[in-house]
């Protein structure tokens, strides 16, 4: 563990002798996120709360420094988790308070998705307080670079996009901005699987692991497409973080980049505002599914009397409506709640907002889907896919052995 990891776990035991530990876990560090994070404790802050931050750089440091505190006997009051199997497993340990009495009494069952709400639910108790939706495969456009390029109309199908990518790179600029990281890496295969094979393949291959859809011609065609578009990328890519990635298309030298809505916040930090400076997009095709991703709030068990107290509070105040938008617009993120007038937030948003509300399009993301160790071994063989000359039959091959090896997980 690097030495900044262990002084984030150390410290706070240390701090903990003057008061109640009031210490957040998270990885809210990029601009956007950071601006988010303030909307966030400054409502629990007036709620009454304390709020000390605990900021790591990464999710898998952040998420072991969690582990290591808990078994350590010095939890953090609340920490940042993605919904996943991961958070399951803590819950099943009886490591988190159960929100239970909370999550009836603000009536989350009746205002958030029920994707999400399955997703912080295990074994029939509320595990985690629901800060914000993300998808991850949002198609970004920079209107500089496609007007440069002569992009008449932003891409609605996987030939329009290829045809748009030729004229960006006989342009002289980036046609497709991507950080070649090995997560990166599946986040742009999950945006082919999504766009060119829908929600029935992308379910039966993610969920269900069906052996003929794993097999079968629609993941090869899909497994093509996703290694044409590497011709696209720059020679810079390999291991360039989102945000140096998205600050591309912010200067107008890449014309396209397949990412999560929580960019939309380094284009709201850089002045830069949708539908004038960028485009957005949800999917190439007006339904395609809408992968449910985004932040949670954890509250592990301690024996600090004063700590539940708190810890209600804060779920409280992550999930209330006006925290919700005022988080939605800084983050880039969409509410978690689909009760809330979102006219308020930018047209990217409220396109989000809007698909949120048809169940018919949500699926769950990778880590809602697959183990830890599914998640890391398909992450791995997309990436050397990626990276590597290797035949799209022998990667497939190799997909479908990774997704074989556990029982399905029956999530939306």
């Amino acid at each position: 563990m690097s030495r900044h990891c262990l002084l984030a776990l150390l410290l706070p035991a240390r701090l903990a002798l003057a008061g109640p530990q009031a210490d957040v876990v998270h990885w809210w560090t990029s601009p956007g996120e950071v601006a988010a994070k303030h909307a966030l404790a400054d409502a629990y802050r007036a709620a009454g709360g304390q709020w000390r931050d605990l900021a790591l750089v990464a999710s898998e440091q952040a998420r072991s420094v969690v582990q290591l505190r808990i078994r350590a006997h010095n939890p953090p009051l609340a920490a940042q988790f993605n919904p996943s199997l991961e958070l399951a497993q803590l819950a099943r340990e009886g490591r988190l308070n159960p929100l239970d009495d909370l999550a009836a009494r603000e009536r989350w069952p009746s205002v958030l998705p029920a994707v999400l709400m399955e997703a912080i639910r295990v074994d029939g108790h509320v595990v985690a307080a629901p800060l914000s939706v993300h998808m991850p495969v949002w198609l970004w456009s920079s209107r500089a670079a496609l007007a440069r390029a002569g992009v008449k109309a932003e891409p609605r199908t996987m030939d329009e996009l290829f045809a748009a990518l030729d004229k960006l790179q006989a342009a002289g600029l980036v046609p497709l901005a991507h950080g070649g990281e090995p997560w990166q890496d599946l986040n742009l295969f999950t945006a082919v699987l999504a766009n060119q094979g829908g929600r029935d393949l992308y379910l039966a291959v993610l969920r269900d692991r069906d052996p003929v859809a794993l097999q079968g011609e629609a993941l090869r065609g899909v497994l093509t497409t996703f290694k044409r578009l590497h011709r696209y990328v720059d020679a810079a890519s390999p291991g360039r973080s989102w945000s140096d990635t998205t600050r591309l298309l912010i200067s107008g030298r890449a014309g396209f980049q397949f990412m999560g809505d929580w960019v939309k916040g380094e284009f709201t930090a850089a002045g830069q505002q949708p539908g004038r400076d960028y485009g957005c997009s949800p999917g190439l095709q007006a339904r395609a599914p809408y992968v449910v991703s985004g932040d949670v709030l954890v509250f592990p068990r301690g024996t600090d009397t004063a700590a539940p107290a708190a810890q209600q509070l804060l779920a409280r105040v992550a999930v209330a409506p006006a925290t919700q938008l005022a988080y939605s617009a800084r983050k880039g993120s969409v509410p978690v709640r689909t009760d809330l007038d979102t006219r308020s937030l930018d047209a990217c948003a409220q396109q989000g907002a809007a698909a949120l509300r048809d169940a018919s399009r949500l699926v769950g993301n990778t880590e809602m889907l697959l183990s830890a160790d599914q998640q890391a071994a398909l992450e791995r063989a997309v990436s050397e896919f990626w990276q590597r000359d290797i035949p799209a039959a022998s990667a497939q091959q190799r997909i479908a052995a990774v997704l074989q090896n556990n029982t399905p997980r029956r999530l939306p």
